[in-house]
């Protein structure tokens, strides 16, 4: 006995040292949650982080109803808005993976009844945002499943503002679109559809389309300010033919098995949930953000880098809710942030988070670099109309200095960039000036929409 304790002892001298990483302190974080919501005026927030294949940190702040008071929890769901965008290209995307159709197909091959310019879109241009469809308002508002193919099966083309793959423009509608593609492919209605392929096979139990299923589960409340104060939204708002770009109910349990799947190549749980090269289009640099250095949109995801290290994610508005998934793909980290305010997605806390979990702290922020003097000729180059209808933008040149029409008054324009401007009362609106396929200037990008320049 004391001769097995000796070796034992021998061999644990002999084994080489290990480095125990020590786990990150999130005191910081949890100091700054709740004077945040404070200062954005937002009732409550749940936080996760995840790193790796696990989740490293998941909290609940402040309250999920300011009537009674109940404390948030980490379970309970929120709409999430237009971080809804990515599901909705995994969807299509696993589809195109099942040979049910080619990304850059015209999508009127499998869908009838689309109006002809409609029809020859294809996937890809969808869902990298490059269709060239407006953002606008839905033109039906319904409970019914038949609501989306509706909608999409009247538009006419009117709906365009540009042409297919000219330049990258938010659209929303571009995702209903998207949306109603995956319907008509699963042969079933969209959120049954997205149920099907995606939050059953990844184990997101709670995840849903339909409002009636999510109050079965611990809720949020959504709340927006009235008068200063936070006030609980109602009626509850529905409209199932926007559900392809806004409208997933979650909660972080569901949302960091999506993450984890997305950040391991489509691995979770040790089986193969999402196929790896899924991963690879979702995450594409399919089409640069004009003005922007090493930012692209990928498959509704936007791509930036901070620090050297590339982000994907998305962030979104819902009536009474805001929701960020942000992740660093080569450090398998992401952080992800659910609220019950319209549109707040607490970015002072999800820096805070990506700094102690990455060591990534802006404290150096990047300078401007002085902008050239611009020319008589440049600004010959950029006068003119611009429509993405029912907007307009009209630039002109007036004694020698170049002006935007905003609002009914005209503001000097300010030159910051190449090709780029601010404008405004306090120069509060920033455009970039953009080249078509032509070389010559066709666009005014202005953050996330562009509009094309009127004949």
């Amino acid at each position: 006995m004391r001769w097995i304790k000796c070796v034992c002892l021998v061999l644990l001298l002999l084994l080489p040292a290990v480095s125990i990483a020590k786990p990150p302190d999130f005191t910081e974080l949890e100091k700054l949650v709740p004077e945040e919501l404070k200062e954005r005026n937002t009732p409550g927030a749940v936080i996760a982080i995840v790193s790796g294949d696990r989740v490293v940190y998941q909290r609940a702040f402040g309250v999920a109803n300011i009537e009674t008071g109940a404390p948030m929890q980490p379970e309970m769901l929120f709409r999430l808005g237009s971080t809804t965008k990515m599901f909705t290209a995994a969807a299509l995307v696993t589809l195109a993976e099942q040979n049910k159709i080619n990304l850059n197909e015209p999508i009127g091959n499998r869908v009838k009844g689309l109006n002809p310019k409609i029809g020859a879109l294809t996937a890809h241009q969808l869902l990298s945002n490059s269709a060239g469809i407006r953002d606008f308002a839905a033109p039906s508002i319904s409970n019914d499943d038949p609501a989306l193919g509706n909608m999409v099966r009247s538009w006419k083309d009117e709906i365009f503002f540009a042409g297919q793959g000219e330049i990258y423009s938010y659209s929303s509608a571009g995702f209903w679109l998207s949306g109603f593609v995956v319907e008509e492919l699963q042969g079933k209605p969209y959120g049954d559809a997205m149920t099907e392929l995606l939050f059953t096979p990844i184990g997101m139990e709670r995840t849903t389309l339909r409002p009636l299923m999510a109050m079965t589960y611990p809720l949020a409340s959504p709340h927006q300010p009235v008068q200063g104060k936070p006030t609980i939204v109602r009626p509850f708002f529905n409209n199932v033919a926007m559900w392809p770009a806004g409208s997933i109910f979650s909660n972080a349990n569901d949302l960091s098995r999506w993450v984890i799947a997305l950040l391991n190549e489509g691995r979770l749980d040790g089986k193969q949930v999402l196929s790896s090269t899924l991963i690879g289009k979702m995450f594409g640099h399919h089409i640069a953000v004009p003005g922007e250095k090493d930012a692209y949109y990928a498959y509704g995801l936007t791509v930036f880098k901070f620090k050297d290290v590339e982000f994907v994610g998305h962030g979104g508005f819902s009536r009474g809710y805001g929701s960020m998934i942000q992740m660093a793909p080569s450090r398998k980290f992401a952080v992800i942030v659910l609220t019950n305010r319209s549109g707040e997605t607490m970015r002072k806390s999800l820096n805070k988070a990506t700094e102690i979990g990455l060591g990534l702290k802006d404290d150096e922020p990047e300078k401007p670099a002085a902008a050239d003097p611009i020319t008589p000729a440049e600004m010959q180059e950029y006068a003119g109309s611009y429509s993405h209808a029912p907007q307009a933008w009209d630039v002109s040149v007036k004694d020698g200095k170049l002006f935007m029409k905003f609002d009914g008054r005209d503001y000097p324009m300010t030159k910051t960039g190449e090709r780029k401007f601010t404008f405004g009362a306090n120069n509060e609106n920033e455009v970039v000036f953009a080249p078509g396929k032509s070389g010559k200037i066709e666009f005014i990008f202005t953050g996330l929409y562009a509009a094309k320049r009127v004949p």
